[in-house]
């Protein structure tokens, strides 16, 4: 009879690790990162890009994703919006939003930024396709009022249009020299690394989020 009850448990433990999208068999979770650089994989071998890494942390978790890179180095939110529904193909269950580093770099009105990503989360909503938006942080550049605005971005969005918050994609990387190639913005794969590790547990809540949405 322990037996029995042990044996019950870790089969109950094992088959929670691994989000259901509906009744019955464990889905693979169809999943974009849509984004710039930063999760494109710039300057890296393409098995050391952001969204290649993060399948294979998840999956180690024992949660089947099928991911899509959608990063295009340069593209700013409005370029993602621009390209938003080739990006995201249909049958796509979750996006990873990471986009606004460029709009920072170049001193795009945050009006603007603010302004496309709110029509890409809304348009995704619209497809019933959940979101998970990453955050990111004005450089000081162009002053304290600026990064105010701009930093106010994400929190602000994440609350008026109930999507998760990432708050800084690049934690723990971000001005590390021993992260980040030579241009000092992009991380090495070491870098991509610690950004997977500190995002996993966020992206983890997500998708069972989605999963007791669809069960």
């Amino acid at each position: 009879m322990h037996i029995l009850v042990l044996l019950m448990g870790l089969m109950t433990a094992a088959s929670a690790q691994t989000p259901r999208l509906e009744n019955g068999p464990a889905k693979q979770i169809k999943m974009v990162v849509l984004g710039d650089s930063l999760s494109a994989g710039y300057g890296l071998p393409g098995p050391a890009a952001f969204p290649i890494r993060l399948q294979k942390a998840l999956e180690a978790k024992g949660i089947k994703v099928e991911m899509s890179n959608a990063g295009v180095s340069g593209d700013t939110a409005s370029g993602g919006r621009e390209r938003l529904d080739w990006s995201v193909p249909d049958g796509t269950d979750a996006v990873i939003v990471e986009l606004g580093a460029n709009d920072a770099l170049r001193g795009i009105d945050p009006a603007v930024t603010r302004a496309a990503l709110s029509d890409i989360i809304t348009k995704l909503q619209a497809r019933k396709i959940a979101v998970l938006l990453c955050g990111m942080l004005a450089p000081p550049n162009y002053g304290s009022e600026y990064a105010a605005k701009f930093n106010a971005i994400y929190p602000d969005l994440s609350k008026t249009l109930g999507v998760p918050l990432y708050p800084f994609f690049l934690d723990g990387v971000a001005a590390d020299a021993k992260l980040n190639q030579a241009d000092g913005m992009h991380p090495t794969a070491a870098g991509v690394d610690i950004v997977v590790k500190n995002i996993l547990p966020t992206v983890e809540a997500f998708l069972g989020a989605i999963s007791g949405q669809r069960s």
